[in-house]
């Protein structure tokens, strides 16, 4: 009777808030703008809403709750899908009981949580949605819910039903234990070692009805919540805590980009928050760059011939352009060269069309230009000059360049009739790299950076040697005090050597190695390498790739032989040796846009068998927001913590931080547990990536 009478009285204060509402003359306030919950990800204040944030909008959370300390970062992929990652701090345990392992630092536990869309938003209908909650892992937040949230003016109503967590009270009876017996208890422990999804426990055990609103005020900047709750917080992970009330309430107040919470939860807890949100759709930087050349609708005042020395001065300040050579025949333009800052293609390619037209005489009807990447012939792009110059001298009334121009496979004549010289020497560059561990029991961040110095020499374009030297410049990695030396392991130690490695000295050899590429045939790149090839192993080994020219489907293989590398010093190896190789797939499916799905099918360095898939995202500022799991014939119980090899990254083009544009790009990855199943080989070149002009996703 209690449960039956809970849930009237909930839509009755609903009904009743919004029939005041419509009776106001405020009404003409739209609901609240969607904010983030304590644990991250859309919602009021404990307990999840079915709103979603816009596609693309990433948002950094800091909250407190007495208690518990939550950094969590929630990223909105889709339209439908918002995903968030979470790291906990439990102000009322340690992190272990040995003070030598972990000092005095408290625990910390990570979790990720999902929610789908179901059901969008009507006139008469409420927005559905169904999540998981710190679904992997060792689940101290676990829970699984239905939420349904619908828009009253000012008002945003939300009713939801949750387990686990968020259903601990059970004030209503779980609907599915009257389908099924299995679900009227919730399974306990953890599955294999952590880290695998619980799906035995999902939408079992005690159940409860959650609820609560959002109300925009008058005042813009500042949103009142009230919600109830369905968790009594009798078995948390910080203990059991005092609730004098199921009913909690705050504020949040948006300044910019910045949102600032305050609420009082359980009847006698105050919580604050703060909040940092861009989107990766809008992300840019104002760029000072030259306007593009004019180009005359009338070519017949061109002179008969071409200023080349104007010509290739232009390309190379106005377009980034660095040509190797050009050939004039008949009624051709045929240029080989290099793009070097231009990171959209369709601004690369009319600048570059737009500096050859200005100077071509009438008769030249057709531009081809042949782009070099990576010393290997990458894309023709076919101009057809008339059309072309139509368009950007604006003799159309909506002129659309990117139709007077293909990208196709470099044609056979325009490389034979042309002979482009050959790069050899010597060369040198350097970067910066940043290497971060989160949640490590001596400290929760630990981090180190430096320097990569790489030299090599170049033979021809299919040959060379390459070496690269890691400088620390900036680390705490020296606190490392556990090692894993002496911790019993059933699969190979490819990997949980790591700290020997990292901390053996401030200046080392990353690698050193002979190099060989060739397109064996038209779309086909391969290589072969042998040397030092990464931190841990060397050996030699060879890739195979057919990628065509602008293809949403790739595929190839590669095969390696490998031996581990000591960390007692930059040239010895230990004794284990292992054949490693992988048939790869990478696909852009139509159904997921601006998506690239990679799949790595073959045995991994502790010659366990298995896949490992990769799911990236891009968003309209060049972004990329990634995920990878590698499932192996490795038990869980030989893999150890984490059951299986999993992580995450975002990708930011170099671009986004500077004035000028430019190419390249930064990787920040997250790994929660990194053991030794699941691990590949870190080759120093991939043909994926060296061709990666061919089919942009990630350029």
């Amino acid at each position: 009777m209690q449960k039956n009478a809970f849930t009237l009285s909930l839509l009755a204060i609903a009904c009743n808030a919004a029939f005041a509402a419509n009776a106001q003359s405020s009404w003409q306030l739209s609901a609240a703008k969607p904010s983030q919950a304590v644990h991250g990800g859309v919602g009021l204040i404990q307990v999840p809403t079915a709103r979603m944030a816009d596609e693309g909008s990433v948002s950094l959370n800091y909250t407190d709750n007495n208690e518990y300390r939550f950094w969590s970062v929630s990223i909105q992929l889709f339209p439908w899908l918002e995903t968030s990652a979470r790291y906990t701090d439990v102000r009322t345990r340690l992190y272990s009981d040995s003070p030598g392992f972990s000092n005095d630092q408290t625990l910390k536990d990570k979790g990720l949580d999902v929610k789908f869309r179901v059901w969008q938003e009507s006139n008469y209908t409420p927005e559905v949605a169904i999540g998981l909650r710190d679904f992997g892992g060792t689940g101290l937040f676990e829970s699984e819910f239905v939420s349904l949230s619908k828009k009253l003016g000012a008002f945003d109503f939300h009713l939801g039903m949750g387990w686990g967590y968020l259903g601990a009270a059970g004030n209503i009876t779980n609907p599915f234990c009257e389908v099924r017996q299995s679900f009227c208890e919730r399974p306990g422990g953890i599955s294999g070692q952590g880290g695998k999804i619980e799906f035995r426990k999902f939408f079992k055990g005690a159940a409860s009805l959650f609820g609560g609103v959002d109300y925009q005020t008058p005042w813009q900047p500042l949103t009142l919540k009230l919600e109830y709750e369905g968790n009594n917080y009798v078995n948390d992970a910080a203990g059991e805590l005092p609730q004098n009330s199921r009913w909690n309430f705050g504020a949040s107040y948006r300044w910019q980009d910045l949102t600032f919470d305050l609420n009082y939860q359980r009847g006698n807890t105050v919580g604050f928050g703060v909040h940092y949100a861009f989107n990766m759709h809008s992300a840019n930087q104002i760029k000072i760059k030259p306007a593009p050349v004019a180009v005359s609708a009338d070519r017949s005042q061109h002179p008969a011939s071409i200023n080349f020395n104007t010509l290739t001065t232009n390309l190379y300040y106005n377009a980034a352009f660095l040509p190797k050579t050009i050939h004039v025949a008949n009624n051709e333009f045929i240029i080989h060269g290099t793009s070097f800052a231009y990171r959209d293609d369709n601004e690369a390619t009319e600048r570059v069309g737009r500096i050859i037209a200005s100077q071509l005489p009438e008769h030249i009807k057709t531009i081809r230009v042949v782009e070099h990447a990576n010393n290997l012939v990458q894309v023709e792009k076919v101009i057809d000059v008339d059309a072309f110059v139509s368009a950007v001298a604006y003799q159309e009334l909506q002129p659309d360049i990117r139709s007077t121009y293909v990208r196709q496979q470099p044609d056979e004549n325009s490389l034979s009739i042309v002979e482009v010289p050959e790069y050899k020497g010597f060369y040198t560059g350097a970067e910066v790299f940043w290497v971060q561990s989160f949640g490590n029991p001596e400290y929760f961040y630990m981090y180190q950076g430096g320097l990569y110095l790489g030299a090599g020499y170049r033979f021809n374009s299919d040959f060379s040697l390459a070496a690269t030297g890691k400088l620390t410049v900036l680390e705490n990695f020296d606190k490392f005090n556990f090692k894993v030396d002496a911790i019993e392991s059933r699969l190979p130690r490819v990997r949980t050597f790591v700290r020997e490695y990292v901390t053996r000295s401030k200046f080392g050899m990353e690698n050193m190695y002979g190099h060989w590429q060739k397109e064996i045939a038209p779309a086909v790149f391969a290589q072969a390498y042998a040397g030092y090839l990464e931190t841990m192993f060397g050996g030699a080994g060879a890739e195979v790739l057919y990628r065509p020219v602008d293809s949403t489907f790739s595929f190839g293989f590669d095969l390696n032989y490998v031996r581990q590398r000591s960390y007692e010093d930059d040239f010895s190896f230990f004794d284990y040796k292992t054949l490693t190789g992988h048939f790869n797939i990478y696909w852009q499916p139509s159904f997921l846009p601006d998506t690239r799905l990679t799949f790595n099918i073959g045995q991994f360095l502790a010659k366990d068998k298995g896949v490992n898939f990769d799911f990236a995202k891009r968003f309209d500022s060049g972004i990329i927001v990634g995920g990878y799991a590698a499932i192996t014939d490795a038990s869980s119980a030989d893999y150890g913590e984490g059951s299986f090899t999993k992580g995450f990254y975002i990708s930011i083009p170099f671009d986004l931080f500077s004035v000028k544009p430019a190419k390249g790009r930064g990787r920040i990855p997250w790994v929660p547990i990194g053991r030794d199943g699941g691990q590949p080989l870190n080759r120093p070149i991939k043909l994926i990536d060296i061709t990666e002009q061919r089919s942009p996703f990630f350029d």
